[in-house]
């Protein structure tokens, strides 16, 4: 098995480009994965996140099916043994091995036993399905359906704090796009903590440059700490004097998407009741998607403040989630907006995570600009969807070039085409393996 080591050894041996190379760059991902194994789940990366992250998992059991089947479902599986007796998965499972001060917020803060009190996007159906299809167990598919319908059911009958029929994520961790430019206007008024309260592990493992300021640092503790505070709560969120409850786009995007993944896998469960009910569920949350958050005149999902009930006009990466649905009615409008100068697919590298056209668009600031592997392979799937081969093969090659010349990094300058943040980042490795494990 190759290491990223063997891989640098190849590059500097003169070889250049991965489409000549793929067997070197499959065996090199699978060396990632392979080092940030924990036994029965894996770290995102061994120095920043020292811990099992829930869609993390999704994208790395996604990798996994084309490695080791069993290990896919090791990984789907333990992620699951933490879900909460009301259905959510919790977005961090902490690994009791790892000392308490490696990372912060830890289990002592978050007060759930071993699991923080959060969420992140459900793009666990689609990874359980997929590794299901690689290498079929219908023992897997019949225990992991019901865990997944009890999280979906959490997110629709707990988190439709608008009243839309959509999600709202109570925090900006749980939308996976932690410090992205959309959450700017609805943290403004979330009075941050002292950072002399607590101790930013992330800036020992990063550039302070490309990391969220102490100030937004800040806030983020305040809404952990006060959903805490609350049991974690969801009924009495919004009475929250520094409450934060945004639908976005990206999150409602992979829910509508999974309700789909659903259906597939209560029909191959053969139980046709339930796969009706769950194609009904994606259709009522894209008809919630377009009617709520679609601008037309912007040609663009935007979030919406569901505080204030007013969209937050900020074009991110997550507003082009909504390309995964194949019955989005506004897909040609939205692909317009995605080819166009604010995200330049096609011309770009990957995907950018924000407006290159904005003032404030930084290529190296976390969720600020660069681009992230897993939004371009979510996006790549988007545009097969639609039938956009020309640019899923371009968005394909770009995504295998990042990855072979910045060693797996956790995300890319998108002008540049520079690494960023962590190397041997598990995402990038196993989504890598998928990626080779298939043409466009």
């Amino acid at each position: 098995m190759q290491s990223v080591a063997h891989l640098n050894d190849h590059r500097r041996a003169g070889v250049t480009d991965p489409t000549g190379t793929e067997q070197w760059l499959r065996n090199a991902a699978a060396g990632v994965l392979a080092g940030n194994w924990l036994g029965s789940s894996t770290v995102p990366s061994r120095g920043l996140y020292p811990h099992q992250w829930s869609w993390d998992s999704a994208f790395i059991a996604l990798g996994l099916r084309h490695l080791s089947p069993e290990r896919a479902r090791l990984e789907l599986r333990t992620l699951f043994e933490a879900q909460w007796a009301d259905g959510r998965v919790p977005h961090i499972v902490f690994n009791p091995a790892t000392p308490a001060e490696a990372y912060f917020p830890g289990p002592a803060f978050w007060q759930a036993g071993q699991t923080s009190g959060i969420v992140q996007p459900p793009v666990h159906a689609l990874a359980v399905w997929e590794v299901y299809r690689a290498n079929p167990d219908t023992d897997f598919l019949k225990a992991m359906y019901p865990k997944l319908a009890a999280w979906h059911e959490y997110l629709r009958s707990r988190r439709d704090l608008g009243g839309r029929g959509l999600v709202s994520i109570v925090h900006p961790w749980e939308s996976g796009m932690d410090n992205s430019p959309a959450w700017d206007g609805p943290l403004s008024r979330v009075r941050p903590i002292d950072p002399a309260e607590f101790v930013r592990r992330d800036l020992e493992h990063g550039d302070a440059a490309d990391r969220p300021t102490d100030d937004d640092y800040g806030r983020y503790v305040r809404l952990a700490a006060g959903y805490r505070d609350l049991g974690y709560d969801d009924s009495h969120w919004t009475s929250f004097a520094d409450a934060f409850a945004v639908e976005d786009p990206g999150f409602n995007a992979l829910f509508a998407a999974a309700e789909h993944v659903m259906a597939e896998i209560a029909t191959e469960l053969g139980l046709p009741g339930k796969a009706a009910g769950h194609r009904a569920h994606a259709a009522r949350i894209t008809q919630a998607l377009v009617s709520t958050l679609w601008d037309a005149e912007a040609g663009f999902f935007f979030p919406r403040d569901a505080l204030l009930g007013e969209l937050v006009p900020r074009f991110t990466c997550a507003g082009l989630l909504p390309l995964l649905l194949a019955d989005l009615p506004v897909a040609e409008e939205l692909l317009r907006t995605a080819t166009g100068p604010r995200f330049g697919l096609g011309v770009a590298l990957g995907v950018p995570s924000y407006d290159l056209t904005a003032a404030d668009f930084d290529a190296a600031k976390y969720w600020r600009g660069p681009s992230w592997f897993n939004v371009g392979w979510l996006v790549h799937r988007g545009l097969l969807a639609h039938g956009e081969l020309a640019h899923a093969r371009r968005l394909r090659s770009d995504l295998l070039d990042s990855a072979w010349r910045n060693d797996f990094a956790e995300y890319t300058d998108p002008l540049a085409g520079a690494g960023h943040g962590a190397r041997a980042f598990s995402w990038t490795a196993a989504l890598t393996v998928d990626l080779l494990s298939s043409t466009t």
